[in-house]
Formats: C-alpha cells, structure tokens, sequence
C-alpha cells in the first residue's frame, strides 16, 4: 500500500516536473515574425527591442509587450466638422498614412499612438482650414496634404511614428451651399453653352455669307467669261459672213433681193402689233425695179412695147 502511494507521488511530481519545463520553454522561447517588433522588460524596465527571428528570454524575469506592427498603416477617421474663414462648417474625411519606425519609442513616449495622430490631425486641420474660405478649402487640397504632413511628422517624430501622406478623403459643405453651388454651375454651364451656341450660329451665318459671296463671284465670273465667249463667237460668225459675201462679190441686184426676203422675218410673232418699215426699202425696190425693167426691156414683147411707145412720140 505504501508503495503505490510512493509511485502515485512520484508520478505526480513527475508530471508537474514536465509541465513546469514545458512552461519554462514557454517563456523562454519566443519567435518574432517578420515586419514585427517586440519589446522587452526585465524586472519592469525597458531592456531590449527583439527584431525578427527566434529569441530566448529569462522566464519568470523577462517579459514581452504585445508586438508591434512595423508595416505603413492607413488609418481613416471619421468626418470631423472644421469653420473655414467665411464662417461655414464643413465635414472633412481625413486619411493618414504613417509607420513605427521606433518600437520603443511608441511603447514609452504615447500611450496611444493612434489616438495621438487622429486628435493631432484634427487640430491642425482646424487650423489649416480655418485660414481659408470654402473656395480656397475645395480647391487646395494638395497645399492642406502638404501642410498637415508636415505638422504631424515633426509632432510624431519623437513617438517613433514617421506619416508618410495625409489626404482629405471627401470635403462636404452644408447642403445649402451646395444647393447654391449646383445652381451657380447650372448657371455657368447654361452661359457657357449659350455662348457656344451664339459662337456656333455667327460662324455659321459668316461661312454662309461668304460662301453666298464666293457663289455670287463666281456666277459673275462665269457669265462674264459666257458673254465674252458669246461675243467672241458672234463676232467670228459675222466676220466669216462679212468674208463670204466678199469673196462671192455679190452685185447690188442680188442684196436688194436678200434685202426683200428678210424684211417678212420683221413681222413674225403673235406679239407684233405694229410693223415699221425702214427707209432703205425704197431704194431697195428702185434696185429691184431697174432689175425687172432690164430683164422686160431684153424680150421681144418688150422691144415690142418699145417701138410702139417711139411711135405714138412721133
């Protein structure tokens, strides 16, 4: 009986024996991953910064804080109301980027480093925006990135934080000045398509002036240059008759006769009502007439007529 309880015991004793080296490893043993750091205290005092990789610390005397993440993180805070210099209030989002470049630093110089950069980032957005008017607000977001980094990387330089880029996410004003400004670019919008329009239907009406003009120019130029070829081609038509009556050497005879064929032509047309005739038609049948007498004067019964006519004289 008392030899099993002597096992019993010293089973027992055994098994705690394991479990206080299996603890011991525990403690004793730890593994850092990478883009992590840890940092440690010996009796409660700061006493190393363990980097990546596998460490060994004194159990029961070393302790490990939480870890720290070293990676850039991006943190979104919520909108926070901000009275620009014109007395409006708008709603900023604000985005920061920053980074622990110091795990000791973060650890023992803020308590609460992501804390610190929201209420840090507040107030110098207050005081950036509020030296400027809701025109300038919405216009120079590079210039308020540019000067809240500036004043949160020297303010968290000490807490081993280094912020990388501070953006303004969305910038809203009171619904009423929105409404004024929807109504002031409708308005803009309206005056710049009018002008479009007015600009659109003047080079319209000059392009169609001047294409009116070309037109009108170049009818001109063709009916001058068709007139002048009319001409020309009348004046050859007559200076080739002119040269064929020449060169045929018609007698006076034979232009009186042509000179009684045309002048029936004169009174041709419904819309004639009155007939003029020249005064060279006289001289034109004395031309015909002497024809006629000379051609009755050269036949028998003419020569007839002649003796008789010398007779009755006598």
């Amino acid at each position: 009986m008392n030899g099993d309880t002597g096992t019993i015991g010293l089973t027992i004793i055994l098994i705690v024996l394991v479990l206080f080296v299996l603890i011991v490893l525990v403690k004793s043993v730890r593994i850092i991953p990478q883009a992590r750091a840890g940092v440690v205290e010996r009796l409660g005092k700061y006493q190393r910064t363990l980097l990546p990789g596998l460490t060994i610390l004194i159990p029961f005397v070393d302790r490990l804080l939480p870890l720290l993440d070293l990676r850039e993180q991006v943190v979104s805070f919520p909108p926070q109301p901000v009275i620009t210099e014109d007395n409006l209030v708008v709603s900023i989002d604000t985005v920061v980027y920053f980074q622990v470049t110091d795990a000791r630093a973060a650890t023992y110089e803020i308590a609460n480093y992501i804390q610190a950069v929201e209420q840090l980032t507040t107030t110098t957005l207050r005081n950036v925006v509020g030296g400027l008017n809701l025109e300038q607000a919405l216009t120079s977001r590079d210039q308020i990135n540019g000067q809240l980094r500036g004043v949160l990387d020297e303010a968290t330089g000490k807490w081993g934080i280094r912020v990388s880029r501070v953006e303004l996410k969305a910038i809203d004003p009171p619904h009423s000045i929105q409404d004024s400004m929807e109504k002031q670019m409708r308005a803009e919008r309206d005056r710049r398509a009018a002008i479009l329009t007015a600009e659109g239907t003047k080079q319209s009406a000059i392009l169609t002036a001047e294409g009116q003009r070309q037109a009108a120019i170049l009818a001109a130029e063709g009916d001058a240059k068709a007139a002048i070829l009319r001409a020309d081609g009348e004046a050859q038509a007559i200076q080739k008759v002119f040269d064929a009556i020449h060169l045929g050497n018609p007698t006076p005879k034979l232009l009186a006769y042509q000179y009684l064929q045309t002048l029936p032509k004169l009174a041709d047309g419904s819309s004639n009502k009155l007939w003029i005739i020249p005064s060279e038609i006289g001289d034109a049948l004395k031309g015909l007439g002497s024809v006629l007498g000379t051609t009755t004067s050269d036949s028998p019964n003419g020569q007839a007529a002649d003796q008789n006519a010398q007779i009755r004289d006598a």
